[in-house]
């Protein structure tokens, strides 16, 4: 930070200068944003930019932020990170595992900051939370651990269901992040008294073909496992699922907002936020090797009662009960 007040001594007495000039040559931080899908996610920037301007960061005048964004087309991911170490930003922000495991392979030495990655050390960002290692540090949950939960309220929401299905992405997490997930799945399931269907989607063009799968397996239900690619097109899943009367549960919240049944998981936008936090510290000369990755505080549970109602549910009151938002 630019010390303010320039103190001159001399002669036995000591005069005090405020010269605009210092002002006008403070540093001006340029960050680089690494996005999958801007458009589709406009609220994930937003939030980060809040958590700069809760730590006086403006801007224009102190900050410069350059956006890059693959539009969901994740294999440009590796030519915007490169573009972007090219600009010789100061610090890198990316948005989940892909456009991070992009940024971490174009640069060994700009300081990386990811955000919402889903679990940082299965898919091989960092070693480990505590001692993440080299240029890279920022905030992570352990999208595996969600999962049996998300089952769980399944079951709660359709008591007699027997048979389960779960959603999922291959090569959005990585390989040992998205097998530990189905792991996570199929031991839930199993617990639950109910046998699980597994159905795949590399991306929306296989949606119809995929919930026809579902369909033709008489589930009870479905579980949507976490990819940015299922984020981004959460409204067309949550329209599917309502088009074939399936109760689904999410890990992000945002897809009930879309009209999603329910959902449980971390409360996204505030990683976003805190991500802002990781950036000052660096700017301010701290080291991402010395800055531990952090996990969520806030877990929420939302629930969508106007779908409720369209697939002829009643939600028990201890779930109810147990909700962060309720929407009517």
């Amino acid at each position: 930070m630019v010390d303010r007040r320039t103190f001159l001594a001399g002669a036995g007495a000591v005069f005090f200068v405020a010269p605009l000039a210092a002002e006008a040559q403070q540093k001006v931080a340029r960050i680089g944003y690494l996005a999958a899908n801007l458009a589709a996610n406009p609220h994930f920037p937003e939030a980060f930019r809040q958590g700069l301007r809760d730590l006086r960061y403006v801007e224009g005048q102190n900050i410069l932020i350059e956006y890059r964004s693959a539009e969901g087309q994740s294999e440009r991911l590796p030519a915007l990170a490169a573009e972007l170490v090219r600009l010789k930003v100061d610090v890198l922000v990316s948005e989940g595992t892909p456009p991070s495991l992009a940024a971490k392979h174009a640069t060994e030495t700009i300081p990386i900051v990811f955000t919402a990655s889903a679990d940082a050390v299965g898919s091989g960002l960092v070693a480990s939370l505590a001692h993440p290692g080299g240029n890279i540090t920022g905030l992570s949950f352990l999208a595996p651990e969600t999962v049996a939960k998300c089952l769980q309220l399944l079951k709660e929401v359709v008591p007699g269901i027997t048979r389960a299905a779960v959603l999922w992405q291959r090569g959005g997490l990585g390989e040992r992040t998205e097998k530990d997930m189905l792991k996570e799945a199929e031991v839930a399931v199993k617990v639950l008294g109910a046998r699980l269907q597994i159905v795949e989607a590399r991306g929306p063009a296989d949606f119809d073909r995929a919930f026809s799968e579902i369909v033709r397996a008489h589930v009870g239900g479905l579980s949507v496992l976490t990819s940015i690619m299922f984020f981004s097109e959460r409204r067309r899943l949550a329209d599917l699922a309502a088009k074939h009367r399936l109760p689904a549960v999410y890990p992000w919240r945002e897809a009930v907002d879309a009209g999603g049944l329910l959902a449980y998981g971390p409360n996204i936008p505030d990683l976003f936020r805190r991500a802002a936090g990781y950036v000052d510290k660096i700017l301010k000369g701290a080291k991402p090797t010395d800055l531990p990755v952090e996990q969520p505080t806030k877990f929420e549970l939302v629930i969508n009662l106007k779908t409720a109602k369209a697939l002829g549910l009643t939600i028990p009151p201890s779930v109810l009960g147990r909700a962060d938002e309720v929407i009517q």
